[in-house]
C-alpha cells in the first residue's frame, strides 16, 4: 500500500496542474459557443451537468413558455378564464409562420389558444393572448418582464410574446431552466399544456414539436424553439420513478440533435451512477454566475447557403429507423418498463406512441358532441383554400382552358356535381380552344355560369357566339 501511495503523491502536482489548464480553458471555450446545455432536478434546482449555461443565448419560440405562464398565472388570480373569448387581431394574423393562419376577427378561447402555441408553435396565437391578457404586445411584453425578475431570470429580457427575432430578446440556459421549475412549481394545475401529443384542427393533425414526447420514456414537457441566430433550442423534463429532471439544449444543429442531446443528458441522470461522488458539486441553478457576452449568432450555420434544405421549427427530419426500433418504443408503453438496449437515437428516430389528438377549434367553448360539430365547421371553412366562394364567379372565365375533367369536379357540397363520360361520342361546347377563346373576349361583362353543374353544359353550347 505505501508503495502505491508514494507514486501518486508525485504524480498530484501533475494533476493539479492538468486541472487548473481545464479550468482556465473553459472561459475560452464558452467565448466560441456554439451550444449550450444544462440538466437539473426539477425540485431540487441541483444541477448535474453544465456548459455554457449561463452564457446569452435568444431563446426563440422557448419565449411562449414564459407567454404561457404570465397567461395562466392571470387565469390562476382570476383576471380572465380559459373560456375567455379572445379575437384574432391584424398583427396578430400578420405574423410570420410557425402560425394558425386565421383572418383578422376570428376568436379563440384562451384555452384553445395556448394549446395551438404551446403544440403547434403558433406565433399569432402568442399575440392574440398577449393583446387579450396585456392589453398589447408591450403591455403583455411588461409583465413578462415583471415575472422574470421575480423569478431570479437576471439574464432575460422580453420584446415580443412568441420569440421572432427583435433587439433585445435574450435569455440564457440557466434561465429557461429556473422558468421550467416555475412552471412546475406555480401551475401544476395546468401542466397538462405542456405535454399534449399532437392537436387536431379541422382535418389538419399536428405532432407536438419536442420529439421526447411519446418517445422518451416519462417525458412530460416543456417547449421547443428555433430562429436562424439562436439554432435548435429546446427545453424538456421527464419523469422516473417518482425523479424529475429538467434540460436545456440551445444552438443545436436540427431539431432531431436537439432531442438527442436532451435524451441524453436525462438518461445521464437517471442512471444510478455509483462513481458520482467524483464528480465537482456545481450548486443549484439560481447559483450559476452569469456570464457577461453578446448572444452568438448562429445565421450562417442555420439557414447559410450551405444548408440541405431550409431551417424551421417543423423540423420533420425524424422517422422510424426500424420496425424493431418502433417495436421496442410500443414494448416500453405498453409495459411500463425501458428497453436496456433502445439508445436515445434510437428512441427520437422511431415512430411516437399512438395518442389521440386533442381537438381545437375557433369560437367559443363547447362540450360534448358541439366539440366534434365545432372542429367540422372549422374542417369545412378551411378546406380547400379559396375554392368555394370564387369558384361561381371566376368558373365561367375558366372553363375555355380547362379541361371537361377539371370542370366536374365541385369545391361545394351544395352544388352538384357531374361525370363526364370521355368516351361519349358529342364533347362538351367549352372543349373548343378557339370557339372558348372568342367566347371568352366577348362576354367579359355577360352573367357567371350557372350555380348547378347540370345545367353548365347546355347554356356553355347555346351561348356559343355568332359569327
Amino acid at each position: 500500500m505505501h508503495s502505491f501511495i508514494v507514486p501518486f503523491r508525485k504524480c498530484l502536482p501533475i494533476w493539479m496542474v492538468l486541472a487548473g489548464l481545464l479550468i482556465a480553458g473553459a472561459p475560452l471555450r464558452a467565448a466560441h459557443a456554439t451550444e449550450a446545455h444544462l440538466l437539473i432536478e426539477a425540485d431540487t434546482g441541483k444541477v448535474l451537468e453544465a456548459e455554457n449555461a449561463t452564457f446569452p443565448w435568444y431563446p426563440a419560440s422557448i419565449t411562449k413558455l414564459m407567454t404561457a405562464y404570465v397567461t395562466l398565472t392571470a387565469v390562476k388570480h382570476g383576471r380572465i378564464t380559459l373560456d375567455t373569448l379572445l379575437t384574432v387581431s391584424p398583427t396578430a394574423a400578420a405574423q410570420s409562420p410557425s402560425k394558425m393562419g386565421f383572418r383578422p376577427g376570428t376568436r379563440v378561447t384562451v384555452d384553445n389558444a395556448l394549446k395551438m402555441m404551446l403544440v403547434k408553435s403558433a406565433n399569432d396565437m402568442a399575440v392574440v393572448l398577449a393583446e387579450g391578457v396585456g392589453g398589447s404586445i408591450d403591455g403583455f411584453s411588461a409583465e413578462m418582464n415583471a415575472a422574470a425578475q421575480r423569478l431570479g431570470m437576471t439574464q432575460t429580457s422580453y420584446v415580443n410574446p412568441n420569440g421572432l427575432p427583435a433587439d433585445g430578446q435574450i435569455s440564457s440556459a440557466r434561465d429557461i431552466a429556473i422558468l421550467a421549475r416555475a412552471f412546475i412549481h406555480d401551475l401544476p394545475e395546468y401542466e397538462y399544456f405542456v405535454h399534449i401529443p399532437s392537436i387536431r384542427y379541422g382535418r389538419r393533425v399536428t405532432h407536438n414539436f419536442n420529439k421526447l414526447i411519446g418517445r422518451f420514456p416519462g417525458a412530460d414537457g416543456f417547449k421547443t424553439g428555433f430562429i436562424c441566430a439562436s439554432g435548435y433550442n429546446l427545453v424538456a423534463s421527464a419523469t422516473q420513478n417518482g425523479k424529475r429532471l429538467i434540460a436545456v439544449v440551445l444552438g443545436a444543429s436540427s431539431g432531431t440533435m436537439r432531442a438527442v442531446r436532451a435524451a441524453q443528458m436525462l438518461e445521464r441522470g437517471f442512471v444510478n451512477n455509483t462513481l458520482s461522488w467524483l464528480r465537482p458539486a456545481l450548486g443549484t441553478v439560481d447559483r450559476l454566475a452569469p456570464i457577461a457576452a453578446a448572444p452568438p449568432n448562429l445565421r450562417d450555420e442555420m439557414c447559410g447557403p450551405k444548408r440541405m434544405h431550409p431551417a424551421s421549427d417543423e423540423d420533420n427530419d425524424v422517422v422510424a429507423n426500424t420496425s424493431a426500433t418502433s417495436a421496442a418504443v410500443m414494448s416500453f408503453f405498453a409495459t411500463g418498463t425501458q428497453p436496456p438496449t433502445l439508445r436515445p437515437v434510437d428512441m427520437i428516430a422511431a415512430a411516437p406512441a399512438p395518442s389521440e389528438p386533442v381537438i381545437v377549434y375557433t369560437g367559443p367553448t363547447r362540450t360534448g358532441a358541439a366539440i366534434a360539430a365545432a372542429a367540422e365547421a372549422d374542417a369545412a371553412r378551411d378546406a380547400p383554400p379559396k375554392a368555394g366562394k370564387r369558384g361561381k364567379t371566376a368558373r365561367g372565365k375558366r372553363d375555355g382552358n380547362a379541361a371537361p375533367e377539371a370542370k366536374t369536379k365541385e369545391k361545394s357540397k351544395k352544388r352538384l356535381s357531374v361525370t363526364i363520360d370521355p368516351k361519349t361520342t358529342k364533347p362538351p361546347a367549352d372543349a373548343k380552344p378557339a370557339a372558348s377563346k372568342k367566347h371568352d373576349a366577348k362576354r367579359t361583362g355577360a352573367r357567371p355560369a350557372s350555380a348547378t353543374g347540370s345545367s353548365a353544359k347546355p347554356k356553355t353550347a347555346e351561348s356559343k357566339p355568332k359569327p
